[in-house]
């Protein structure tokens, strides 16, 4: 499959790391090494070799810093834009809003979290939305997490399910939960520019996993799971070292 060609994305760096203490008491997560690289290195090298080369990456916490590594590294070959946050972090949903002038036009635009890591084929995952025609397409995947959304066998959103509480937050009622698998959100998903179209009466911070909730009865929401997707979450200290000794090959 040929790379997508300067199609946009987000990295989502504003982050304040507070699992990464003492760390993150003097530097943003963004910037953390994971074998020798900051998180938001990884991941902006693999928007360019998936060929996402227009960026935007929000920052709120030690924002200069993050800007600061980006302009010594020459943007590391790509066209990338800041989209500050510095006065308030503005939580996931309200990230992309903030980002609408980058983001919005006639094509669909990734968003990858800053502190995933992961052998997800991008190009694959965004031409599936492409061809499906979703309003968000999420990566999907079996990896252990005590919060999970449902899917249903069509792999459309249905609700989210906390495993340790069991609080349910069910978003679309004509599928049963007994036809629904739970998954781990992975931290990467595509979504189409009509959403600048929903955000009308949304506050400046919300939560983009909510806004989907509360829009899948109405929006073709779906997963996209990899047969063998490798994942790791690097916003732990021990889920760094767990990176460094079983995911070098992805680093």
């Amino acid at each position: 499959m040929q790379n997508v060609r300067n199609h946009k994305a987000m990295i989502f760096a504003a982050g304040t790391g507070t699992r990464l203490k003492p760390l993150t008491d003097s530097m943003p997560k963004a910037l953390v090494p994971v074998a020798g690289k900051p998180m938001l290195e990884h991941v902006i090298n693999k928007l360019k070799h998936s060929g996402f080369t227009q960026i935007i990456v929000n920052v709120h916490h030690f924002a200069d810093m993050i800007i600061d590594f980006l302009n010594r590294n020459n943007n590391f070959g790509t066209d990338i834009c800041i989209s500050d946050e510095r006065d308030c972090l503005l939580d996931t949903g309200g990230g992309i809003k903030h980002a609408a002038e980058f983001l919005q036009g006639s094509e669909p635009f990734l968003v990858h979290n800053v502190d995933i890591i992961s052998n997800a084929d991008l190009n694959d995952i965004y031409e599936k939305h492409c061809i499906e025609n979703s309003f968000a397409t999420l990566l999907a995947g079996t990896r252990q997490t005590s919060r999970c959304l449902l899917f249903n066998t069509d792999n459309k959103l249905c609700g989210w399910q906390n495993k340790l509480t069991n609080e349910l937050k069910w978003s679309n009622p004509q599928f049963a939960y007994s036809e629904c698998t739970a998954y781990a959100f992975g931290g990467i998903h595509v979504i189409s520019p009509e959403i600048f179209n929903c955000f009308d009466g949304y506050p400046e911070t919300f939560s983009i996993i909510d806004f989907y909730l509360s829009n899948a009865q109405k929006k073709d929401i779906r997963a996209y799971i990899p047969s063998q997707l490798r994942l790791i979450d690097t916003g732990k200290h021990k889920s760094i070292l767990k990176a460094e000794k079983e995911y070098s090959d992805l680093l």
